[in-house]
């Protein structure tokens, strides 16, 4: 079976998982210093410092670099592109240091990956990034000319449950009708028709709030906070994607927490957790439109999802849409492996990107 090296960068750490095939071998997530992830250092000199930690856990490990098959790191903010693997270029590397389309740190992913492959003579791979767009001409309608909606979203996690809820369903995933919301940082609820995400809301800017994002907002409340002199444009971007949602409310990021607060009965807790339930429903409501209610399941992951109480209240209103599936978690390692796996076994094509 191929040897797949699994890539997923985050702000302070870097996850990784080593794959024989589907199977997991190791799974491990390297913490890295102040210094090293330092954000006015150069961003392929952050790259050579967690690249270094990698081979470092290898050798640790006893891994031989040469042993691999493939490589595969978890896209950053790239193009819009249609869903699926894509070989690593120079091309997408350009696009992801220069942060054209916007910064975070899994644009070090495919950096990390790159001159490693390069150098062992083996492909590198990224799947399904946030910039996934299989939009239909009418979901890209916002309601003002010259603002459009853009399709960004957990489409990494969100594609592979839905892949996994029609297997489960004794299915495929072309041959099925969904709605899947990924319950996390940000709440991404998304329409899958045939194998194409046509519609979902981008979590940092609409949709239900979350642990700590506003969702929609009032426009002219907003626009009234943008000019109330109390804050720059900077503060109210990390106001509505860093400080909003439950932490505005409660004053915390932890779900745990806030599920003790309202095991306890603390009210307010209760209201907020069930105003949260209630938006994600409404999402979930929108999108079923959008499939014209021919929904096959309702899917519901990410790490809120492991929490019982809130699965219950929002299953309790959309379960007359379709039969809810609960795949809880974040399994973006076995994603990307997965996504390097259908390629290697020549199941798919790898695409292209270009500049």
């Amino acid at each position: 079976m191929p040897l797949i090296l699994a890539i997923n960068p985050g702000s302070t750490s870097t996850k990784i998982g080593l794959f024989d095939g589907e199977e997991c071998l190791v799974k491990e997530t390297l913490r890295h210093s102040l210094k090293e992830t330092e954000p006015h250092l150069p961003r392929e000199e952050q790259a050579a410092f967690r690249r270094a930690a990698l081979l470092g856990f290898l050798h640790e490990q006893a891994i031989e670099p040469a042993s691999l098959s493939a490589l595969v790191a978890r896209g950053g903010l790239l193009k819009p592109l249609a869903s699926g693997t894509y070989l690593v270029s120079d091309a997408l590397c350009k696009d992801l240091l220069e942060a054209k389309y916007g910064w975070h740190a899994s644009n070090l992913g495919s950096v990390i990956a790159l001159p490693m492959g390069l150098e062992l003579g083996i492909p590198v791979f990224t799947v399904d990034p946030v910039t996934v767009d299989e939009f239909e001409p009418q979901a890209r309608y916002s309601g003002l000319q010259g603002v459009s909606r853009l399709s960004m979203s957990h489409a990494l996690n969100m594609k592979a449950m839905a892949r996994r809820a029609a297997e489960k369903a004794g299915s495929s995933y072309d041959e099925m009708n969904m709605v899947v919301a990924h319950l996390g940082s940000g709440i991404s609820v998304s329409a899958h028709r045939k194998g194409r995400m046509i519609d979902v809301n981008n979590a940092n800017e609409e949709g239900p709030f979350s642990l700590e994002r506003s969702g929609t907002l009032p426009a002219l409340a907003l626009i009234r906070l943008c000019f109330s002199n109390r804050y720059s444009m900077e503060e109210v971007a990390r106001l509505v994607t860093s400080q909003a949602g439950i932490y505005s409310y409660l004053g915390t990021k932890d779900f745990t927490a806030v599920e003790n607060r309202v095991s306890t009965g603390d009210s307010e807790a209760a209201e907020v957790v069930n105003a949260m339930a209630y938006q994600v429903a409404k999402e979930i409501g929108a999108m079923a439109a959008v499939l014209e209610g021919r929904v096959d399941r309702v899917v519901l992951t990410g790490g809120m999802a492991n929490a019982a109480s809130l699965v219950k209240i929002i299953t309790k209103r959309v379960s007359f849409i379709a039969p809810v599936e609960v795949l809880p978690g974040e399994e973006e390692l076995e994603a990307l492996a997965a996504g390097a796996l259908r390629v290697l076994r020549g199941d798919e094509e790898a695409l292209a990107y270009s500049d």
